[in-house]
């Protein structure tokens, strides 16, 4: 099942390889545990996603499909799995990092007013980005390694059913 799962969102690489902006890694796009739908490279992908998601700056898809390249994964499926922060879930993932940075700091946490300036830069984020960033990388580590472990367990059951079932339907 992950593996059809995965295969009906599927990049042609041929095609995005042809783009202007893909020049500089046409040479390094040829190689297929880059965009193949297997577990080894999917899983690990997955999990790079996730724990990037986490990551308190902008272009988590870019972060992740360079560092895909790099590690030899599966490329769009890390760039899609940093989706798990989005709108929706970017305050949430933040605030709880934070909380939990400041817990393991010892630090009591400031209410914190967001708004999007220089001076707010300057002031508030000055005092908080060490329990932020703390709590991110702890928090974006734990859900990779919770991503691995689900994503690979799933993917076995499946794998292991979808035989049961082919040599259920052989010895009938």
């Amino acid at each position: 099942m992950p593996r059809r799962f995965f295969k009906r969102f599927a990049f042609k690489r041929h095609e995005l390889a042809e783009r202007w902006f893909m020049a500089p890694f046409r040479h390094m796009l040829h190689d297929h545990r880059l965009w193949g739908i297997r577990r080894k490279t999917v899983v690990p992908a997955f999990s790079l996603g996730l724990a990037i998601a986490f990551m308190p700056f902008p272009g988590h898809a870019l972060a992740a499909a360079l560092f895909a390249l790099l590690l030899r994964i599966n490329i769009p499926v890390a760039a899609l799995a940093t989706l798990a922060s989005n709108p929706l879930t970017i305050g949430p993932m933040f605030l709880a990092a934070y909380l939990f940075g400041t817990w393991l700091l010892g630090i009591d946490p400031d209410p914190i007013d967001f708004e999007i300036s220089w001076q707010w830069v300057n002031e508030v984020f000055v005092e908080i980005w060490l329990p932020l960033m703390l709590g991110c990388i702890l928090l974006g580590a734990a859900a990779a390694l919770i991503g691995y472990i689900a994503l690979d367990a799933l993917w076995r059951y499946s794998l292991h059913d979808y035989k049961s079932q082919k040599r259920k339907k052989r010895s009938q």
